[in-house]
Protein backbone atom coordinates (compact mmCIF):
# COMPACT_ATOMS: atom_id res chain seq x y z
CA UNK A 1 0.00 0.00 0.00
CA UNK A 2 2.83 2.40 0.77
CA UNK A 3 4.40 1.81 -2.40
CA UNK A 4 1.52 2.34 -4.33
CA UNK A 5 0.61 5.75 -2.72
CA UNK A 6 4.67 6.74 -3.77
CA UNK A 7 3.79 5.74 -6.83
CA UNK A 8 0.77 7.88 -6.85
CA UNK A 9 2.32 10.71 -5.72
CA UNK A 10 5.16 10.40 -7.93
CA UNK A 11 3.26 10.86 -11.24
CA UNK A 12 3.69 13.91 -12.67
CA UNK A 13 0.45 15.43 -14.21
CA UNK A 14 -0.15 15.27 -17.94
CA UNK A 15 1.45 18.18 -20.11
CA UNK A 16 -1.34 20.46 -20.94
CA UNK A 17 -2.46 20.98 -24.23
CA UNK A 18 -0.88 23.66 -27.04
CA UNK A 19 -3.35 26.66 -27.40
CA UNK A 20 -4.89 25.13 -31.06
CA UNK A 21 -6.18 22.27 -29.11
CA UNK A 22 -6.88 23.50 -25.87
CA UNK A 23 -10.14 22.34 -24.09
CA UNK A 24 -12.49 24.47 -22.55
CA UNK A 25 -11.68 23.07 -18.98
CA UNK A 26 -7.75 23.90 -20.12
CA UNK A 27 -8.96 27.24 -20.43
CA UNK A 28 -10.61 27.67 -17.69
CA UNK A 29 -7.34 26.80 -15.79
CA UNK A 30 -5.22 28.95 -17.68
CA UNK A 31 -7.29 31.98 -17.17
CA UNK A 32 -7.43 30.74 -13.09
CA UNK A 33 -3.87 30.30 -12.82
CA UNK A 34 -2.79 33.74 -14.75
CA UNK A 35 -5.63 35.29 -12.27
CA UNK A 36 -3.51 33.68 -9.40
CA UNK A 37 -0.28 34.71 -10.84
CA UNK A 38 -1.06 38.44 -10.79
CA UNK A 39 -3.86 38.73 -8.53
CA UNK A 40 -4.11 42.24 -7.18
CA UNK A 41 -3.44 43.48 -11.08
CA UNK A 42 -6.40 41.18 -11.82
CA UNK A 43 -8.92 42.02 -8.88
CA UNK A 44 -9.05 45.67 -10.36
CA UNK A 45 -10.30 44.65 -13.52
CA UNK A 46 -13.27 44.02 -11.39
CA UNK A 47 -13.90 47.54 -10.02
CA UNK A 48 -15.37 48.99 -13.25
CA UNK A 49 -18.06 45.68 -13.05
CA UNK A 50 -18.71 47.01 -9.10
CA UNK A 51 -19.32 50.69 -10.56
CA UNK A 52 -21.94 49.51 -13.08
CA UNK A 53 -23.75 47.37 -10.31
CA UNK A 54 -23.89 49.99 -8.13
CA UNK A 55 -25.65 52.23 -10.96
CA UNK A 56 -27.77 49.44 -11.68
CA UNK A 57 -28.76 49.37 -8.34
CA UNK A 58 -29.29 53.29 -7.49
CA UNK A 59 -31.99 53.47 -10.74
CA UNK A 60 -35.39 52.36 -10.78
CA UNK A 61 -36.47 49.26 -13.02
CA UNK A 62 -38.02 50.94 -15.60
CA UNK A 63 -34.66 53.52 -16.48
CA UNK A 64 -32.14 50.41 -15.05
CA UNK A 65 -31.49 49.41 -18.89
CA UNK A 66 -31.16 53.22 -19.96
CA UNK A 67 -28.64 53.97 -17.83
CA UNK A 68 -26.32 50.73 -17.43
CA UNK A 69 -25.89 50.80 -21.38
CA UNK A 70 -23.27 54.13 -21.78
CA UNK A 71 -22.27 53.16 -18.46
CA UNK A 72 -21.05 49.83 -19.16
CA UNK A 73 -20.07 50.53 -22.52
CA UNK A 74 -17.43 53.12 -21.07
CA UNK A 75 -15.96 51.22 -18.20
CA UNK A 76 -16.45 47.53 -18.91
CA UNK A 77 -14.29 48.14 -22.28
CA UNK A 78 -11.39 49.14 -19.42
CA UNK A 79 -11.52 45.66 -17.82
CA UNK A 80 -11.28 43.85 -21.27
CA UNK A 81 -8.23 46.11 -22.28
CA UNK A 82 -6.82 45.34 -19.13
CA UNK A 83 -6.80 42.05 -19.53
CA UNK A 84 -5.98 42.17 -22.89
CA UNK A 85 -2.66 43.75 -21.92
CA UNK A 86 -1.62 41.56 -19.17
CA UNK A 87 -2.91 38.41 -21.65
CA UNK A 88 -0.48 40.22 -24.53
CA UNK A 89 1.87 42.03 -22.04
CA UNK A 90 1.72 45.49 -23.98
CA UNK A 91 2.67 48.34 -21.72
CA UNK A 92 -0.02 50.40 -20.58
CA UNK A 93 0.84 53.50 -22.16
CA UNK A 94 1.01 53.34 -25.53
CA UNK A 95 -0.89 54.57 -28.44
CA UNK A 96 -2.50 51.27 -29.62
CA UNK A 97 -4.27 51.40 -25.31
CA UNK A 98 -5.94 54.53 -26.31
CA UNK A 99 -7.20 52.77 -29.69
CA UNK A 100 -7.76 49.74 -28.69
CA UNK A 101 -10.37 51.08 -25.55
CA UNK A 102 -11.75 53.29 -28.34
CA UNK A 103 -12.31 50.28 -30.28
CA UNK A 104 -13.79 48.48 -27.89
CA UNK A 105 -16.39 51.10 -26.41
CA UNK A 106 -17.61 50.98 -29.92
CA UNK A 107 -18.07 46.96 -29.78
CA UNK A 108 -19.69 47.37 -25.97
CA UNK A 109 -22.58 50.03 -27.08
CA UNK A 110 -24.71 46.90 -28.72
CA UNK A 111 -23.49 44.28 -26.07
CA UNK A 112 -25.77 45.25 -23.30
CA UNK A 113 -29.10 45.47 -25.32
CA UNK A 114 -28.50 41.74 -26.74
CA UNK A 115 -27.89 40.00 -23.81
CA UNK A 116 -31.01 41.56 -22.52
CA UNK A 117 -32.76 40.54 -25.52
CA UNK A 118 -31.05 36.87 -25.09
CA UNK A 119 -28.47 35.96 -24.14
CA UNK A 120 -27.03 34.25 -27.25
CA UNK A 121 -26.62 37.04 -29.39
CA UNK A 122 -24.69 38.99 -27.13
CA UNK A 123 -22.62 36.27 -26.95
CA UNK A 124 -22.37 35.50 -30.77
CA UNK A 125 -21.86 39.32 -31.22
CA UNK A 126 -18.31 38.87 -28.77
CA UNK A 127 -17.55 36.14 -30.08
CA UNK A 128 -17.22 37.45 -33.98
CA UNK A 129 -16.03 40.84 -32.86
CA UNK A 130 -14.33 40.82 -29.29
CA UNK A 131 -10.81 39.09 -30.23
CA UNK A 132 -10.30 42.49 -32.48
CA UNK A 133 -9.20 44.12 -29.52
CA UNK A 134 -6.32 41.51 -28.92
CA UNK A 135 -5.14 41.42 -32.16
CA UNK A 136 -5.17 45.89 -32.61
CA UNK A 137 -3.10 44.91 -28.98
CA UNK A 138 -0.58 42.62 -30.39
CA UNK A 139 -0.57 42.46 -34.21
CA UNK A 140 -0.72 46.29 -34.18
CA UNK A 141 -3.30 46.17 -36.77
CA UNK A 142 -5.25 49.10 -37.89
CA UNK A 143 -9.02 49.54 -36.71
CA UNK A 144 -10.80 47.87 -40.00
CA UNK A 145 -8.28 45.45 -40.21
CA UNK A 146 -8.24 44.47 -35.99
CA UNK A 147 -12.52 44.13 -36.88
CA UNK A 148 -11.34 42.10 -40.07
CA UNK A 149 -8.60 39.64 -38.19
CA UNK A 150 -11.49 39.21 -34.92
CA UNK A 151 -13.94 37.76 -37.50
CA UNK A 152 -11.95 35.63 -38.55
CA UNK A 153 -10.07 34.77 -35.07
CA UNK A 154 -13.67 33.92 -34.31
CA UNK A 155 -14.82 31.79 -36.97
CA UNK A 156 -12.12 29.50 -36.79
CA UNK A 157 -14.03 27.66 -34.11
CA UNK A 158 -16.56 29.57 -33.50
CA UNK A 159 -17.95 26.72 -31.24
CA UNK A 160 -14.97 26.80 -28.94
CA UNK A 161 -15.60 30.74 -28.00
CA UNK A 162 -19.13 30.40 -27.93
CA UNK A 163 -18.64 27.26 -25.45
CA UNK A 164 -15.91 29.28 -23.39
CA UNK A 165 -17.86 32.39 -22.89
CA UNK A 166 -20.59 30.39 -22.18
CA UNK A 167 -18.56 28.22 -19.48
CA UNK A 168 -17.00 31.56 -17.79
CA UNK A 169 -20.77 33.13 -17.81
CA UNK A 170 -22.53 30.10 -15.78
CA UNK A 171 -18.72 30.11 -13.35
CA UNK A 172 -19.42 33.60 -12.60
CA UNK A 173 -23.15 33.43 -12.12
CA UNK A 174 -22.22 30.33 -9.49
CA UNK A 175 -19.41 31.11 -7.77
CA UNK A 176 -20.70 35.47 -7.40
CA UNK A 177 -23.80 33.75 -5.87
CA UNK A 178 -21.97 31.13 -3.60
CA UNK A 179 -19.86 34.20 -2.39
CA UNK A 180 -22.88 36.46 -2.09
CA UNK A 181 -24.49 33.88 -0.29
CA UNK A 182 -21.56 33.41 2.24
CA UNK A 183 -21.15 37.21 3.29
CA UNK A 184 -24.64 38.11 3.13
CA UNK A 185 -24.92 34.97 5.97
CA UNK A 186 -22.09 34.52 7.52
CA UNK A 187 -20.30 38.49 7.65
CA UNK A 188 -21.60 41.63 9.41
CA UNK A 189 -22.38 42.84 5.06
CA UNK A 190 -25.35 44.26 3.79
CA UNK A 191 -26.70 42.61 0.74
CA UNK A 192 -25.89 45.06 -1.74
CA UNK A 193 -22.02 45.05 -0.12
CA UNK A 194 -21.65 41.27 -0.48
CA UNK A 195 -22.89 41.21 -3.93
CA UNK A 196 -20.44 44.04 -4.46
CA UNK A 197 -17.25 41.98 -2.95
CA UNK A 198 -18.50 38.78 -5.04
CA UNK A 199 -18.44 40.98 -8.67
CA UNK A 200 -15.04 42.65 -7.91
CA UNK A 201 -13.56 38.81 -7.03
CA UNK A 202 -15.24 36.59 -9.58
CA UNK A 203 -15.63 39.06 -12.94
CA UNK A 204 -12.34 39.62 -13.56
CA UNK A 205 -12.32 35.63 -14.64
CA UNK A 206 -14.57 36.47 -17.75
CA UNK A 207 -12.49 39.14 -18.59
CA UNK A 208 -9.07 37.12 -18.70
CA UNK A 209 -10.87 34.23 -20.35
CA UNK A 210 -11.85 36.13 -23.27
CA UNK A 211 -8.13 37.82 -23.56
CA UNK A 212 -7.00 34.55 -23.41
CA UNK A 213 -9.48 33.45 -26.32
CA UNK A 214 -7.20 35.02 -28.42
CA UNK A 215 -4.23 32.65 -27.93
CA UNK A 216 -6.57 30.12 -28.50
CA UNK A 217 -8.23 30.89 -31.51
CA UNK A 218 -4.73 32.51 -33.07
CA UNK A 219 -2.95 29.38 -32.43
CA UNK A 220 -6.11 27.20 -34.32
CA UNK A 221 -6.00 29.61 -37.33
CA UNK A 222 -2.63 29.30 -38.17
CA UNK A 223 -2.53 25.83 -37.70
CA UNK A 224 -5.07 25.36 -40.45
CA UNK A 225 -2.96 27.74 -42.68
CA UNK A 226 -0.22 25.59 -42.15
CA UNK A 227 -2.28 22.47 -43.08
CA UNK A 228 -3.53 23.93 -45.88
CA UNK A 229 -0.46 24.77 -47.09
CA UNK A 230 1.22 21.39 -46.24
CA UNK A 231 -1.83 19.98 -48.24
CA UNK A 232 -1.42 22.36 -51.48
CA UNK A 233 2.63 21.20 -51.17
CA UNK A 234 1.62 17.50 -51.58
CA UNK A 235 -0.43 17.83 -54.66
CA UNK A 236 1.08 17.19 -57.93
CA UNK A 237 0.99 19.76 -60.55
CA UNK A 238 0.10 17.99 -63.46
CA UNK A 239 0.37 20.88 -65.69
CA UNK A 240 3.96 21.65 -64.96
CA UNK A 241 6.46 21.23 -67.52
CA UNK A 242 9.33 21.40 -65.84
CA UNK A 243 8.18 18.21 -63.64
CA UNK A 244 10.53 15.47 -63.08
CA UNK A 245 9.59 11.87 -65.34
CA UNK A 246 10.25 10.08 -67.85
CA UNK A 247 11.14 12.37 -71.16
CA UNK A 248 8.82 11.85 -73.88
CA UNK A 249 9.78 9.44 -76.37
CA UNK A 250 11.87 11.11 -79.54
CA UNK A 251 10.10 10.77 -83.09
CA UNK A 252 11.89 10.30 -86.59
CA UNK A 253 10.33 11.53 -89.27
CA UNK A 254 8.97 9.18 -91.63
CA UNK A 255 9.04 8.03 -95.05
CA UNK A 256 5.97 10.27 -96.95
CA UNK A 257 4.07 7.62 -98.85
Amino acid sequence: MPREQKRSAGRELPPPLPPERRTVGQLVGETIRLYGSRFWISLSLGVPVVVVNVVAWSNSSGDRRLAIAPVSAVLLPLSYVGACLLVTRIPLRTRRTIVAYGTAVLLFIPFPFLVTLFILPGLVWFALFGLAIPALLAERLSVRASLRRGIALGRVDLVHVLGSLATFGVIVILVQGGMFFVLREFADTTQRVAAALASLVVSPLVFLGAALLYVDQDARLRSREREGKERDADLSDADDPDREGRPDTAREPGAVA
